[in-house]
């Protein structure tokens, strides 16, 4: 396949059986599909659910992508999105937090303090994210996460800019109060162990 083929192209030829062209859009997409889905759901399995069941539905159902209203990996997202929206509707939330704990890499010259400290404030703001309402978490992980623009969130969501905006700004509001008496008791005790050394 030549360098770089377009995402029409290669999804024209997947449709019309070509797995090598299946393959390359899987390659391309699958990574950022999972990692959206995985932070809307909280359990790896579940998204690795919707991203095969995404991708299997952009294949059979090739002709529902249209180019011209928003990119493929817009499109990917929205059909992510409304998985994982029937998933929450059909058998609320499942899997646990502790799927989403990983271990955490060591820094040679990292203190066993701040390790510590490190892998709590992981835990936390995941728990953090995951505890925010459903739509408020969506536009959290896909601007901060996944680097998408406002209005592509919009498109995925089917909303305008300034909902996108207003769910935005209350899931970092959110987070701040969630979060805030942490990360001030986690400053002092730097502060404190800056000037003890």
């Amino acid at each position: 396949m030549p360098d770089r083929v377009t995402d029409e192209r290669l999804l024209q030829l997947a449709a019309d059986g070509d797995q090598a062209a299946f393959l390359e859009l899987y390659e391309r997409y699958r990574t950022p599909v999972f990692r959206f889905a995985y932070r809307l759901l909280g359990s790896a399995e579940t998204a690795e659910d919707v991203t095969h069941d995404c991708f299997l539905s952009l294949i059979r159902r090739s002709q529902s992508f249209q180019p011209d209203r928003a990119s493929l990996k817009t499109y990917l997202f929205a059909a992510a999105r409304n998985l994982a929206m029937k998933h929450f509707r059909a058998k609320g939330r499942e899997g646990s937090l502790e799927e989403l704990i990983e271990e955490p890499s060591v820094q040679a010259n990292e203190e066993p303090l701040e390790r510590v400290l490190a892998e709590e404030l992981a835990t936390l703001v995941r728990d953090a994210v995951l505890s925010l309402p459903a739509l408020q978490r969506e536009a959290l992980v896909l601007f901060e996460f996944e680097d998408l623009s406002l209005s592509e969130i919009a498109d995925i969501t089917d909303s305008d800019v300034g909902a996108v905006k207003a769910r935005l700004h209350r899931a970092r509001q959110g987070l701040k109060s969630m979060l805030g008496p942490y990360l001030k008791d986690n400053s002092e005790l730097n502060t404190r162990r800056e000037i003890v050394t």
